[in-house]
């Protein structure tokens, strides 16, 4: 299963930084409010997004 979460999303439910983490992005970068990130089931039980 794969998850889609905006930059938004993630901001509002305390996982950005992790978020980036995750990704490689750095914190600095330009990134629009409504950008996506697919992350897999294991990455969104890791961030606590989901429950099993």
């Amino acid at each position: 299963m794969k998850i889609m979460i905006t930059a938004a999303e993630a901001i509002e439910k305390g996982v950005w930084l992790e978020l980036l983490r995750l990704f490689g992005r750095d914190a600095d970068e330009d990134i629009w409010p409504q950008q996506e990130f697919i992350l897999t089931e294991q990455q969104a039980l890791n961030l606590n997004l989901i429950k099993k």
